[in-house]
């Protein structure tokens, strides 16, 4: 099951993937486009528009330089029969349950949400501990889904207004009424009272991390004076695949090319805008050149998410832009010993004028 990704553009040998999607026995997939991953799903099950959803940033919030709070309602209604992205896998999630599909997600809903409340009622600070789950499951049964969630996170946390007991709080009938949001107040310092740390202070130099130098020292050791590395990077109008299929987001110069340095460049007979060939442990590729000196010597740069041309995709604008691949050079064998994730960057490659 996916829901919105693209593993088969996304993921560290992606080639290899995109084979074993083609021998599942059944896949499911949510999403609006029919991309290089949702082409092997057996059903394809397409969420409403944005625009029927509201938005509160859960994420981004905890990286602000004030402490605020705004929600965004819908701003249209969902048509007849269309399902809202959550209905749709409470849905999944009935099925996968043996519920069956006809079973209602709602139930799913209600029991999802009164464990939420049982935990904010019995946890230890919250500013409903002790209340009556009953009562404060009452007074959110106006709202449902991510909504009544949200209106539950608000009213019990920092901010909240506990259900009543600080009339001044949060909730989500508040940011409601306040369309352009609230503003909190600026951050307080919470060090080192959240520290959770044996020592009591920031670690910035635990001992997993340290005893992993001597690994690094050996493989810099280990380089040679002509070796290149490839790295990734982002671009502010196509940080992820799906925003190639936009057209005032594709269009313009070509994104998709090799950053190199121009002394590499000079070195390997490089020309700005010529094809290279790539060769990874992975597999190999051609991408035009882009003669940068924001590159360091030894270290070339393909952006990820494109490779756009492969068949049995419909994806009309970004087909006219394919680019290429960068994850079809990376090895799935190579893996961050300590996290256990994925080598996306620093990866091996050989070059030469394609």
């Amino acid at each position: 099951m996916t829901v919105a990704g693209n593993p088969a553009v996304s993921a560290p040998d992606s080639a290899r993937l995109d084979r074993a999607l083609g021998h599942l026995d059944f896949m499911v997939s949510v999403d609006c486009y029919r991309n290089e991953t949702t082409q092997h799903a057996d059903v394809i099950l397409p969420p409403p528009s944005m625009l029927t959803c509201g938005h509160y940033d859960v994420a981004l919030y905890s990286l602000a330089v004030r402490n605020v709070a705004n929600y965004s309602p819908p701003l249209v209604s969902l048509e007849a029969g269309e399902m809202s992205e959550w209905e749709i896998l409470l849905r999944l999630a009935n099925v996968a349950a043996g519920a069956g599909a006809d079973a209602d997600p709602g139930v799913l809903d209600d029991h999802i949400v009164a464990g939420l409340v049982e935990k904010a009622v019995h946890r230890s600070p919250s500013n409903v501990l002790g209340r009556d789950a009953a009562e404060l499951l009452g007074e959110l049964a106006s709202r449902r889904g991510p909504e009544r969630i949200l209106d539950l996170m608000l009213r019990t946390g920092p901010f909240g207004d506990g259900f009543g007991a600080d009339p001044d709080g949060l909730s989500l009938a508040v940011l409601e009424a306040h369309p352009h949001g609230v503003d909190l107040g600026p951050l307080t310092p919470r060090v080192p009272e959240v520290l959770r740390t044996p020592s009591g202070v920031i670690e910035l130099a635990p001992a997993p991390l340290v005893a992993d130098v001597e690994r690094l020292r050996a493989h810099l050791d280990d380089r040679r004076p002509d070796d290149v590395v490839l790295i990734g990077r982002r671009d502010l109008r196509s940080n992820n695949s799906w925003m190639h299929n936009v057209d005032v987001l594709i269009k313009g110069r070509d994104r998709c090319t090799l950053l190199v340095h121009p002394d590499d460049a000079a070195r390997l007979g490089l020309e700005p805008g010529g094809p290279v060939k790539v060769v990874g442990p992975g597999g190999s590729l051609v991408a035009p050149a882009e003669v940068s000196d924001e590159m360091m010597p030894g270290v070339v740069s393909l952006p990820h998410g494109w490779g756009h041309d492969v068949e049995g995709t419909a994806l009309s604008v970004a087909a006219t832009r394919p680019g290429v691949n960068s994850n079809l050079l990376a090895d799935t064998e190579h893996f961050d010993p300590l996290s256990g994730n994925a080598v996306l960057n620093g990866i091996p490659v050989e070059l030469s004028a394609g």
